[in-house]
């Protein structure tokens, strides 16, 4: 039985590096590999730890960035701008008449509102592609290892084979 690879012995044999000079990324890889890991759903991972503000962002970006929404909404505007110039104006209620200064003010302030919110989202949203992408990048650097380690185990057994036959003796036919 041999005696396991440490980390280092990894980075020698995997990368051709010593450990010291291994990148964070090179170095969680091979730690996963010395501990035999499985890598985790990097999704779940950034949901999970999501802050109820970050969650609150993401819905409020998915819902004024929808058709529904703006559908809804130029509907509502419509309405509006119908109930106050038409249908009140004639009976002396105009709450908002023409040039619906109170509207603009609403319109202003949700604008002045959503947007930062929307940013917000996007800004989660790029963390958590960067961190994709360095998981990616990971689990590719993984993958390639295990696959340098698996051909250097087939290469081993391919010399143990050869060794065991005899190249004086004929081989049956």
């Amino acid at each position: 039985m041999t005696t396991p690879r440490t980390v280092d012995d990894l980075a020698l044999e995997l990368l051709g590096k010593s450990s010291d000079a291994l990148s964070a990324a090179e170095r969680r890889v091979l730690e996963r590999i010395h501990k035999r890991e499985t890598t985790q759903d990097i999704g779940v991972v950034h949901e999970e730890s999501a802050t109820f503000g970050e969650r609150l962002s993401d819905h409020v970006a998915a819902v004024g960035g929808s058709w529904g929404f703006i559908i809804a909404f130029t509907i509502v505007l419509f309405g509006w701008m119908i109930l106050n110039s038409q249908i009140l104006n004639r009976l002396g209620m105009a709450f908002d008449p023409y040039p619906f200064i109170f509207l603009n003010l609403m319109l202003s302030t949700l604008a002045a509102v959503q947007a930062p919110i929307i940013m917000m989202s996007q800004n989660r949203q790029a963390d958590k592609d960067r961190n994709a992408a360095a998981h990616d990048y990971e689990v590719n650097l993984r993958a390639e290892l295990e696959i340098l380690r698996l051909h250097e185990k087939v290469n081993h057994l391919i010399e143990q084979v050869s060794a065991l036959k005899r190249p004086d003796e004929e081989q049956p036919r």
